[in-house]
């Protein structure tokens, strides 16, 4: 298990999938993202959500039917990040949970899918479990819609007739390696599906298959704060440049968006180098459980029993330091103050209290 140390304050994200780390600035490829904190069944375990998010990256295990630049607005399962996003001609719109962790597009799990003149039933049944629940259902080609009017054409949409776990969802839009959907398709275990990146460049809309995610700390329960870029990123959303990293060749995290890390505190390194996953389904950061050890000795910090994170007082939080993120041994990035505590606003939905830190 991952116990969680803290909640990213803001995140830009630049996974190159192309070999070349050519940076295209002011994309015009933009969805909103919009991050919802979601209470529908009461107060939410974030931490064990999040624990069992890295538990099913962790046992990822390849081929099987039974597994898992444009701007647009992003909202953030406990928590998530959901983006608009059109499907058909006339399109209708779906609110699809922004996935790095997985790399399935699909709807129907709230609103259902409307056939269009457009649509193309494949005749291949499609199915993917995620540590939160699955969908099953078949496949078809559409168009698809994103930001402001831009459009992908013969785009693999799963189209579900089951699902559970995505109350308030209707379904993923998933930008993970195309590798993550080999063994989806029941007719198939080696086949795999052109992702939306992919088929973006691929058609020509965008000059490199780029991604990139910023979402920032909230207050409120529901708010659009973030953004997801295709080919290139929005240079208002950070300072300086942009490093780049390889993508881990360790196993398992190799599958995914894998990088190479160690975190430090203060003069000591609690975490040496090890492979991590970055996941925008996953809130919290999650550290091995020596290295988080280490840092609840170092922050004098007690367990909260109610919401299973760590406490501390206001004299602890004023002598935080920084934890620092060395990231492939070339970029090292601080966690600042706040961004290393929940939003006590919001604590109650965590079953905590808003006087605690």
């Amino acid at each position: 298990m991952f116990p969680a140390v803290s909640l990213l304050t803001t995140l830009i994200l630049a996974l190159s999938i192309a070999a070349s780390s050519v940076e295209t600035r002011d994309s015009p490829i933009s969805l909103p993202i919009a991050r919802r904190l979601s209470t529908s069944g009461g107060t939410i375990n974030l931490l064990q959500h999040n624990q069992s998010s890295a538990a099913a990256l962790k046992t990822f295990g390849g081929n099987t039917f039974d597994r898992r630049t444009d701007i647009i607005a992003v909202t953030n399962h406990a928590v998530s990040y959901i983006a608009a996003f059109g499907v058909g001609s006339p399109a209708t719109t779906y609110e699809l949970i922004v996935d790095t962790g997985s790399s399935n597009t699909w709807v129907g799990a709230n609103t259902s899918y409307v056939k269009t003149n457009t649509s193309v039933n494949t005749g291949q049944s499609v199915k993917v479990t995620y540590d939160s629940g699955f969908f099953s259902g078949t496949e078809c080609t559409d168009t698809v819609t994103l930001g402001s009017g831009l459009t992908i054409t013969n785009q693999s949409i799963g189209v579900a007739s089951t699902s559970k776990g995505f109350c308030g969802y209707d379904g993923i839009l998933g930008i993970g390696p195309v590798y993550l959907t080999n063994g989806t398709l029941k007719n198939s275990t080696t086949t795999t599906i052109l992702a939306v990146t992919k088929n973006l460049y691929s058609q020509g809309p965008i000059p490199q298959e780029d991604v990139s995610v910023s979402f920032e700390p909230t207050t409120t329960r529901s708010y659009t704060n973030g953004e997801h870029i295709f080919g290139g990123t929005n240079a208002t959303k950070y300072n300086g440049t942009i490093a780049y990293t390889p993508l881990t060749k360790t196993h398992r995290a190799s599958y995914y968006w894998g990088i190479n890390e160690s975190v430090t505190y203060e003069t000591t390194r609690f975490l040496a180098e090890t492979a991590g996953i970055v996941d925008t389904d996953t809130t919290l950061i999650l550290i091995a459980s020596s290295a988080y050890s280490k840092h609840q000795s170092a922050t004098n910090a007690t367990l909260d029993q109610t919401t299973g994170l760590l406490r501390i007082n206001s004299t602890q939080h004023s002598a935080l330091e920084n934890p620092n993120f060395n990231i492939g041994n070339v970029t090292t990035y601080a966690l600042t103050l706040n961004g290393q505590i929940w939003s006590r606003a919001l604590s109650t939905y965590l079953g905590g209290s808003h006087s605690y830190i």
